[in-house]
């Protein structure tokens, strides 16, 4: 019996240039980089940034966050991404990461969509800030319909990807193919075959994807 060969893309979650040759030497089809994961992840350095560009030969995702804490926008928070975002670009960074909510526990597609507009022709994945949101599935019907995102990283508004398994279904029919839905929440190398029977994305994310890095 011919078995099937994996059909999905796994994106190690790293917070150094260490982590994220490991991830690649283990594996991985690209690497979300970042700082600060006990805050969830921050901005990382432009130090790790630029080894990753220049060594390693998988994708490398940057996160845009400049600050801890919600994802809430403001007037202060805003104008430091956009100045991190033109540093990507100048830099080579071909994908970024960032999101940003209303107080009504909605995307600010507004603000997004600006920002968008700043990263272009970087690609854009919205982060788990989606998974505050009240209705994760709507939202992501707002993300297709504004057109220019990649991607979105997301737990189903739950704790884990398996807790949110059937939120993650109902948003990869709502990307409609206009967005790629990635999986994340406890996601490791010993059961992301049993979350893919249950959720079946082509896009898996996780710190412990391929093991401890």
């Amino acid at each position: 019996m011919v078995l099937n060969p994996v059909i999905y893309q796994l994106e190690a979650c790293v917070n150094s240039f260490d982590q994220a040759l490991k991830a690649q030497k283990a594996g991985a089809n690209q690497v979300e980089l970042c700082s600060r994961l006990d805050l969830d992840g921050l901005t990382p350095s432009i130090q790790d940034i630029t080894r990753c560009l220049s060594d390693l030969k998988i994708l490398t995702k940057v996160m845009i966050r400049p600050v801890a804490g919600d994802f809430v926008t403001s007037d202060e928070v805003v104008t430091k991404m956009i100045e991190e975002i033109i540093v990507m670009k100048s830099i080579g960074v071909q994908h970024v990461v960032f999101g940003l909510t209303d107080v009504k526990a909605m995307l600010d597609i507004h603000t997004l969509s600006e920002l968008r507009d700043h990263a272009h022709p970087m690609k854009v994945t919205i982060h788990k800030a989606i998974d505050t949101c009240s209705d994760p599935v709507n939202e992501t019907r707002k993300l297709a319909n504004a057109g220019g995102f990649d991607s979105i990283l997301t737990s189903g508004g739950a704790q884990t990807a398996m807790e949110g398994a059937s939120i993650i279904k109902q948003m990869i029919t709502a990307a409609d193919d206009q967005l790629n839905i990635i999986a994340a929440g406890s996601i490791t190398k010993d059961n992301i075959a049993e979350i893919d029977a249950a959720i079946s994305s082509k896009f898996y994310h996780g710190r412990r994807i391929l093991g401890k890095l």
